[in-house]
């Protein structure tokens, strides 16, 4: 699996697009409309979308990548927060095209995807119905862990006890990974186990 990452133009979120065949891709989290034409520039047809949380900086380029087919996904319980009241993004002024929720998954799933198998873990705490996503060693982690961080809890739906549970849930995960935040540099989990400021193991 190819793991490209493309990080935001402004203040957004980093966004990624997989890939098993060089031919069609997932992304995770188009924060910005130019993903579409980043994925285009690859050669990648984007065929599904899925969604960390639903904040407006990390679903800008939905309606794009949806226009040109590709079905966008959430955890079950995000749905409600998705382009809905609580999005933030009536807090920071910010505007996003509108999209649907073509379908959704919990936490436990396992989605294939072009080939490709991704398993879904439930993480609230930043949002209510948070997700990450683990890949062939990869793990997308969204607003709830970054490197040296963890996400904020202090908009909509967020709660710090459950963010917490969620990253050691994260921190549980047998092995290392890759971990591919939604904003800032990329870190291993086990390097985060060790020293992140916030919650260690």
């Amino acid at each position: 699996m190819e793991v490209c990452k493309i990080y935001p133009h402004g203040f957004a979120a980093n966004s990624y697009l997989l890939t098993q065949d060089g031919v069609h891709a997932v992304a995770v989290d188009p924060a910005q409309p130019r993903i579409a034409s980043e994925a285009q520039a690859r050669g990648l047809c984007v065929t599904h979308v899925l969604l960390t949380h639903g904040h407006f900086d990390h679903i800008g380029g939905c309606a794009a990548l949806q226009a040109a087919g590709a079905k966008v996904g959430c955890l079950e319980a995000e749905r409600p927060l998705v382009l809905g009241p609580g999005n933030a993004a009536q807090l920071f002024g910010a505007r996003v095209a509108p999209f649907r929720i073509d379908f959704t998954f919990r936490g436990g799933e396992e989605l294939l995807l072009d080939g490709m198998r991704i398993g879904v873990i439930a993480a609230p705490g930043h949002t209510a119905g948070g997700a990450c996503f683990a890949a062939e060693g990869y793990l997308f982690t969204g607003d709830t862990l970054f490197a040296g961080d963890v996400g904020r809890t202090d908009l909509p739906t967020g709660s710090g006890a459950q963010l917490e549970e969620s990253v050691r849930r994260l921190y549980a995960l047998p092995g290392d990974y890759h971990v591919c935040p939604g904003h800032g540099e990329d870190t291993t989990l086990e390097y985060e186990r060790r020293n992140n400021g916030w919650i260690r193991c």
